[in-house]
């Protein structure tokens, strides 16, 4: 399986190709050492017409498909994992705005997210509720002409800098996952202050943190997903997510493989080269299978994704799968190039670390078992009926 593209798109993926290797793995190294988010480098990517992939050309986008989006994470990835998680993010909320948002918020907030002159990003988890979403506790309560909003948001991804959210909320806790509702805010307005940035371990570059909100005024307009349909609005971007995070893993990983390859090939023992070693070769050709299954399952996905066909359990399935390929063979890609792999100027130290958050990220490995499981012990009562 494949994920045929037109040639507008095979343009843009290119263009997506030489910004990564041009202004992502020069820098990533320097990013997590000095513990920041790279907004200038946010915004090059969105001048470039990253962040527009899904939004309309009459709406200043490229109007291309979810599956261009899935690429791009991928090849992004094979450089900084972290990057290309922010990247996607930011791009996420413009397709968001362009697919429901009214003319009048299009207009106001399209142009300067697509110059990335806004950061965007989507604040779903809560310091209490990550996987477990419906029980988010951010309230919005209805008043004249708006939403007033109080919660905290925590595990946001851009959040050190963002300057838009599509934050979800309880309007009605009674009702629980039917109260749930979305909202374009502005954190440069009144009432939403920034949680200092977390420092997370081989991903600085995501920009991850929280907001405190404090009775926030949210007008009508900027309702996007009305009570009842918000949960499930969430659940669709998730599905998404766990689709382009598989690609990531699959990018990150077989570029470890190469330069665990490159590195055998170099290496002088015994009177030879380790590449010579039959045992380390099958072990790199274990991984570039797995590498290739991965991918198989995490275009399946990304399919599902784009035609509108149920997306949770290919999801599911892409993101275990994926994440814990990433986990056993970037390791052995370290193994295999021996104390030199833990030296700076080699990505491997930060792609392992990418890897556990890649675990973590939209759904736990132990979420995504309980999707399949629950998936097939229904068709299993299906069957006994």
């Amino acid at each position: 399986m494949d994920l045929p593209l037109t040639d507008a798109e095979e343009d843009m993926l290119a263009r997506a190709v030489h910004f990564a290797e041009t202004h992502v793995a020069p820098n990533a190294q320097d990013w997590e050492d000095e513990r920041r988010q790279p907004i200038e480098t946010l915004k090059a990517g969105s001048l470039a017409g990253f962040a527009g992939l899904e939004v309309p050309e009459n709406l200043g986008g490229a109007g291309m498909r979810f599956r261009l989006k899935a690429r791009v994470a991928e090849e992004l990835a094979r450089h900084c994992f972290a990057f290309s998680f922010s990247m996607i993010n930011h791009m996420g909320l413009a397709g968001k705005i362009a697919r429901d948002a009214p003319e009048e918020i299009q207009k106001r907030y399209l142009p300067e997210i697509l110059a990335g002159e806004a950061i965007g990003c989507a604040a779903l988890s809560e310091p209490n509720a990550g996987s477990d979403f419906a029980a988010i506790t951010t309230s919005a309560k209805k008043v004249d002409g708006g939403w007033v909003i109080n919660g905290e948001k925590a595990w946001i991804t851009n959040a050190a800098h963002a300057d838009l959210m599509f934050l979800y909320a309880q309007t009605d806790p009674a009702a629980g996952w039917r109260g749930v509702a979305g909202f374009l805010i502005d954190a440069r307005e009144d009432g939403v202050s920034r949680v200092p940035p977390f420092q997370i371990m081989g991903g600085h570059a995501i920009g991850v943190g929280g907001f405190i909100l404090k009775d926030h005024f949210v007008p009508d307009i900027r309702l996007m997903s009305v009570p009842g349909s918000g949960f499930k609005a969430a659940m669709a971007s998730v599905n998404a997510a766990r689709s382009y995070v598989a690609t990531m893993c699959c990018g990150m990983t077989e570029a470890a493989i190469e330069l665990a390859a490159r590195h055998a090939s170099n290496r002088a023992a015994f009177g030879g080269h380790i590449a010579d070693f039959q045992g380390l070769r099958w072990q790199l050709a274990d991984a570039q299978t797995d590498v290739e299954a991965a991918r198989l399952l995490a275009y399946r996905a990304v399919l599902a994704v784009e035609t509108g066909a149920e997306a949770e359990l290919p999801a599911a399935h892409a993101k275990k799968f994926a994440g814990k390929m990433a986990d056993q063979h970037l390791a052995r890609c370290m193994q295999i190039m021996g104390a030199a792999g833990m030296r700076r100027e080699y990505p491997l130290g930060r792609q392992i670390a990418c890897a556990r958050i890649a675990n973590y990220v939209d759904g736990t490995t132990e979420i995504q078992n309980e999707r399949i499981a629950r998936a097939l012990f229904n068709r299993k009562k299906g069957q006994e009926k």
